[in-house]
């Protein structure tokens, strides 16, 4: 076996992930010791060192995968994520910015790539972006028609909810979340305009519960997708195991068979 075989098998190891994975949560808990100034007072020094410490090992794994994978490394999403999550790190001044500083903690989410029960649930919800897509469409095209309506109806009586097109979209979105809707907005309106429920409820009925879960149905089915999906490869796999074996005993009995055949009588 060569050694880049050796390193891409020891990066496979379970071993190796739970060992990746305990670094990630130990850094992230590093990065919010770093948002405490008594801390960073008392163990400052300590704690940029295991920082820069934690850096070293994810650029090490990054070079390792990269040895042993070659090009086939960029083949895999997860390890072009994990490059650039990295790579955030390295970017010369990130010390000294504090939006590149504080970006660090994007670190925490290599949990994703490592978990392969977070990576189904990822690739479930970028398989859902399509229909997702034609969710937003449909509710855009409801809060226009909502903003104009509100605009038309309540501005004069209430410019600080609804006296522009924009300002009424964010009072409706304020609505559709049930935030403060009845007696922060609604109530009020209807003091001066008693049948405004009949535009409110409506709303509210088609964004909050007609919509909302129209797009967490889509979610939902798309991850289950995912795990029937990453169950079928588990199966594959198991089922080509199998093969691999069972040819392996037949040439094993078929080499016995032929070995005795060759064997002089006594």
């Amino acid at each position: 076996m060569t050694l880049r075989a050796r390193i891409a098998v020891l990066m496979s190891q379970p071993f190796t992930q739970r060992f990746i994975l305990g670094v990630i949560l130990f850094n992230a808990v590093l990065l919010g010791l770093e948002t405490s100034e008594t801390v960073m007072a008392e163990f400052g020094p300590l704690v940029v060192f295991l920082d820069t410490l934690c850096l070293g090992i994810f650029i090490v794994e990054i070079l390792l995968k990269l040895f042993a994978l070659d090009l086939r490394f960029f083949k895999s999403s997860w390890n072009v994520f994990d490059m650039i999550v990295v790579g955030i790190a390295v970017i010369p001044g990130a010390q000294s910015l504090s939006v590149l500083r504080a970006l660090r903690i994007l670190r925490l989410l290599r949990v994703i790539s490592v978990a392969p029960s977070l990576r189904r649930v990822v690739e479930g919800f970028v398989t859902a972006l399509p229909g997702m897509g034609s969710v937003f469409l449909l509710m855009a095209i409801i809060f226009y028609i909502g903003s104009v309506m509100a605009t038309k109806l309540f501005g004069d009586a209430f410019p600080q909810w609804f006296g522009t097109l924009g300002g009424s979209a964010y009072s409706l979105f304020q609505v559709m979340t049930l935030e403060s809707w009845s007696m922060g907005i609604v109530r009020p309106v209807m003091e001066q305009y008693p049948y405004a429920w009949a535009f409110f409820v409506p709303f509210i009925m088609m964004t909050t519960f007609a919509v909302v879960n129209l797009l967490v149905g889509l979610i939902v089915n798309s991850m289950q997708d995912a795990h029937h999906a990453a169950d079928i490869e588990r199966t594959d796999q198991h089922r080509e195991d199998v093969i691999q074996r069972l040819i392996a005993i037949e040439r094993r009995l078929a080499d016995q068979e032929t070995g005795s055949k060759n064997q002089p009588p006594l």
